[in-house]
């Protein structure tokens, strides 16, 4: 019987290291069939990404592209960035569901996030409908009610990495080298 199917949502803002750990780490502790990276369009819970989609999607894929990583086991599934895409992740999950009948599917969040949960939309109704696997943050909360994803916390976010992109700081350490030669190139986060 094939393992679960992680489904790692979030801007990917730039996408970065801890993203590729917690995936990494997802893709054994859970012996995952495959992770499925979903950029979202429009959160209701977070302001918006700064980078447009189509950049965040390609610079997904540039840090996917070494098939070492997730060993062909990575997908980026973009249907949180169709025109008229709810942004819920409850109905994302529904849909799922609906497209792959009998897969186990399991929601791949950081401790941070987990810990804003009952804010989300129809939190009550989503977990029922998955499992959830929580990757510690620094900072955070112990958690409780989820399986966690053991990995040592990666001190690197998203909204530091643009604030010292902005400031011209190295953040070479905090993403893949095709995803920075990307931000550079097209000057994102400047």
């Amino acid at each position: 019987m094939p393992g679960p199917v992680g489904i790692l949502g979030g801007t990917f803002d730039p996408v970065h290291n801890a993203h590729l750990a917690f995936a990494g780490a997802a893709l054994r502790v859970l012996d995952a069939e495959r992770i499925l990276w979903m950029p979202t369009g429009r959160p209701g819970y977070r302001e918006p990404a700064i980078a447009p989609a189509h950049d965040r999607v390609a610079m997904l894929r540039l840090a996917l592209a070494d098939d070492r990583l997730g060993g062909g086991r990575y997908v980026i599934d973009e249907r949180e960035l169709a025109p008229g895409a709810s942004g819920f992740t409850i109905d994302t999950v529904q849909a799922l569901l609906a497209e792959y009948p009998g897969t186990e599917f399991v929601l791949l969040m950081g401790a941070d996030q987990y810990d804003k949960r009952e804010g989300w939309h129809r939190w009550a109704e989503l977990q029922k409908l998955c499992a959830v696997a929580v990757a510690a943050r620094p900072g955070a909360a112990a958690v409780h009610g989820a399986r966690v994803v053991p990995m040592t916390p990666l001190a690197i976010s998203a909204s530091d990495i643009r604030a010292r992109l902005a400031r011209g700081e190295d953040v070479s350490a905090m993403l893949p080298a095709p995803v920075l030669h990307y931000i550079r190139e097209k000057g994102l986060y400047r």
